[in-house]
Formats: structure tokens, sequence, C-alpha cells
């Protein structure tokens, strides 16, 4: 089977692929659960929390953060991350646009 060509599908469609993609680990999950609940923190923070290496939590800020879902500023050796809301408005009405199709056209 082939690779999957992007360019086939609408920028939107490619836009809420790219979202499931970002909240598709568990992992992802937790980290924008924590960073709800603290407002912002740094990557330590996100360490002492889960049980994961500092190196994997930097890989999972690292997709979520590719995606726009969080913001990072850096202080000094470390970056403080909090959740970036425009992008979270986004994100939900990009799923709710899509449930609201699946719910109308369904048999």
């Amino acid at each position: 089977m082939g690779l999957s060509k992007t360019e086939d599908y609408t920028k939107s469609q490619n836009d809420l692929a790219s979202l499931a993609k970002a909240l598709g680990h568990p992992a992802r999950i937790a980290i924008l659960q924590f960073l709800a609940e603290r407002k912002s923190c740094v990557c330590g923070d996100i360490v002492d929390e889960l049980p994961l290496s500092q190196s994997t939590v930097s890989q999972h800020l690292k997709e979520l953060k590719n995606a726009g879902l969080i913001k990072g500023d850096i202080d000094g050796p470390s970056v403080c991350y909090c959740i970036d809301t425009k992008a979270i408005t986004k994100a939900k009405k990009m799923i709710d646009d899509l449930f609201t199709v699946v719910q109308i056209n369904c048999c």
C-alpha cells in the first residue's frame, strides 16, 4: 500500500487529521490536562507528574507544540509551556463540525 497523499484532501481534513494525530497518545492527553490545571509549567514539572522520562516528555511536548495546541516561552535554561487557548477553541470547533456532519448524514 502506498503513502497517503495529503494533497488529495482539503485543508480542513488535513488540519483535523493533524489534530487527531497530536491527540492520539494518552501521554499527550495527560500533558494537556496537566497544563490546563496548572495554567503553565516547565518540562521538569511534567516529568515529575508523569511516569515518563524527560526525553519522552520533551518529544510529546514537541508534537503538541507542532500541532499548535501549546506554546512554549524560553525562560533561561528552561521552557515554560502553556495551552494555546485560541488553538484549543479552533480544535473544539473542528471536532464539533465533524460530528455535526456525521450526525446529520447518519442513516
